[in-house]
């Protein structure tokens, strides 16, 4: 048994987190990385994964990918992806994570959507960090990802006598 972690020995919960706060604690992971590990499926049906930077809103998460990469090009051909956020593992207390199941969509600059993207994606900051022009947003596709469902992992619930896997799914 652990002396520091008695809630970690089984038997482990498995009760749902109700649905608003299962939305608030996905929301804000999403605030602590700005990272994810995008996985795409390439033209000969082999998997893609490449870490990205990504910037949310609300459950949406938007990227600017470098134009013609493996990547981008992928999303084109199949927009289905997956992706994965996790705040690294220093043993089972610690376990916190998203696995998103999700579609992306293709944002071509100047459109309405495309402009709501940069006021998300933070553009700026990057664009300073490579010595680029930071007086207007690269005229770069933008790719915005829309969840079809989450699985959330923290293993800090069963503390609070709910599972440790828990799931988001979209309601369209």
């Amino acid at each position: 048994m652990s002396k520091s972690y008695p809630w970690v020995e089984r038997p482990w919960p498995t009760k749902e987190l109700p649905k608003d706060e299962l939305l608030e604690r996905i929301e804000q992971l999403l605030g602590l990385k700005n990272v994810c590990v995008l996985a795409t499926v390439d033209k000969d049906g082999a998997p893609i994964a490449s870490p990205i930077e990504y910037h949310a809103d609300g459950l949406n998460l938007y990227m600017l990918p470098d134009p013609g990469t493996p990547k981008l090009n992928a999303i084109k051909r199949d927009p289905r992806v997956s992706l994965a956020i996790d705040l690294g593992y220093h043993g089972w207390q610690s376990v916190r994570s998203a696995q998103y199941f999700a579609h992306a969509e293709v944002l071509d600059p100047n459109t309405p959507e495309w402009v709501h993207g940069t006021k998300i994606f933070k553009w700026r900051q990057a664009a300073e960090e490579l010595g680029a022009d930071t007086s207007r947003p690269r005229e770069w596709q933008l790719v915005k990802i829309v969840p079809d469902r989450i699985l959330y992992m923290e293993t800090w619930l069963w503390k609070n006598g709910y599972g440790w896997k828990q799931w988001w799914h979209s309601e369209v």
